[in-house]
């Protein structure tokens, strides 16, 4: 089967769901949250380090400590999988890419919400020894997470500022100019770029650092090195729940943030909690890859800058950080660089969305601005105090 067959046949599926024809999952799943107005937090979670204040405010007591109910997260495979649990009704805060919830909201008419970025960062373009650079990827194969990813978007920028075109070709070889994209789910992309299956992958953490790990790949560049400070999962929550249970809303974002905050004062102990080794085994990554993330040697960076992979050290961007207020620019430089990102699948709601009215209606900030102000401020995560900024791009 081709690397890529599944994830077309997923993104279908996914979108019948949220047809009227394919309502009613959608429909059931609402119908059994209103006899279930006490439903605990059911997260549901990709093995990566995105889910981390997810995973730490349940494996810490967070939810607890704010009076709510936790059951233990569910760990799934792939993108549609989280989406389809998602819109299913069988998990009710899930951590998505943040283009995802801009599909999900305008082109799918999803009656859900961004509550607050996951985090920040936390993704690389990992390449196959032989590559140098990212103009060496022409005529190759590079794999993706999902179609709405900020992976996409970078990658794309990246490719173009280089003078390459990506292209989706089922059958036959990319030209020399071109770069053929495929999806993979991210726990497939090692062992594929082991195999020379691919030539590189772009994906979140711990999978870049597992492939240098290994010996088998290199980060070519870092996204956040990119695209400054820029979100890559955000939580996404279902409106009926915003709407009419605003006071266990509440406590689950503020959960979140004290899950954020906690892992900014202590990575090491968070890499030792998310691994393998865990008491709960939240993923299959051992402590080394997940420190190499989360709390890696000052050693790193210089080596990083010295290759090409970081090219902005003043940005002084972490591997991974975690800021949980959703700037509006954020959106709405995204959905203007959606507008010129290839992706396959009814892309027609671009056309006319209009980045601010998105940002608007995208996010619900009510959450996490009570949060915030609860845990002290945004300066408590080492940002100025301020709800608006400007997106800083140098690909």
């Amino acid at each position: 089967m081709p690397i890529d067959v599944f994830s077309r046949r997923d993104i279908v599926k996914l979108s019948a769901l949220f047809t009227a024809a394919g309502a009613l999952p959608l429909l059931r799943a609402y119908e059994a949250q209103a006899q279930e107005p006490d439903a605990p937090v059911r997260i549901g979670y990709l093995p990566i380090t995105d889910a981390t204040p997810l995973l730490v405010a349940h494996g810490k007591g967070f939810f607890e400590a704010e009076g709510i109910k936790a059951e233990k997260p569910v760990l799934l495979r792939s993108w549609a999988q989280v989406m389809e649990a998602f819109i299913s009704g069988q998990v009710n805060v899930v951590h998505l890419l943040s283009p995802m919830t801009v599909w999900a909201r305008f082109g799918s008419k999803a009656p859900a919400k961004v509550v607050a970025w996951n985090h920040t960062g936390g993704s690389a373009l990992t390449v196959a020894p032989g590559i140098n650079d990212v103009k060496d990827l022409g005529g190759k194969t590079v794999a993706i997470p999902f179609w709405h990813s900020i992976h996409n978007v970078v990658l794309q920028m990246l490719l173009r500022e280089n003078g390459l075109s990506p292209v989706t070709k089922r059958t036959g070889t990319a030209a020399a100019s071109e770069v053929n994209l495929v999806i993979m789910a991210p726990a497939d992309m090692v062992p594929a770029l082991a195999s020379q299956q691919i030539s590189g992958f772009i994906v979140a953490e711990p999978f870049n650092a597992a492939a240098e790990t290994l010996g088998i790949g290199k980060v070519l560049r870092f996204t956040g090195d990119v695209w400054k400070d820029h979100a890559c999962c955000v939580v996404f929550m279902h409106e009926r729940d915003l709407q009419q249970r605003p006071e266990w809303s509440q406590k689950v974002v503020n959960a979140m943030i004290k899950a954020q905050l906690w892992t900014r004062g202590n990575r090491a102990e968070t890499a030792a909690l998310l691994s393998k080794d865990g008491v709960n085994k939240y993923t299959p990554h051992s402590t080394a890859v997940l420190e190499k993330v989360l709390a890696p040697p000052d050693s790193d960076i210089a080596g990083y800058v010295s290759s090409g992979a970081i090219r902005n050290p003043d940005w002084k961007e972490r591997r991974i950080d975690f800021h949980p207020y959703p700037y509006p620019s954020y959106t709405e430089e995204l959905v203007r660089r959606l507008k010129d990102t290839l992706t396959e699948g009814d892309r027609s709601f671009l056309a006319s969305l209009d980045p601010a009215a998105a940002a608007r209606e995208l996010v619900d900030d009510r959450f996490v601005k009570a949060a915030i102000a609860a845990a002290g401020g945004l300066s408590a995560f080492g940002l100025p105090e301020s709800f608006s900024r400007t997106e800083v791009v140098s690909a």
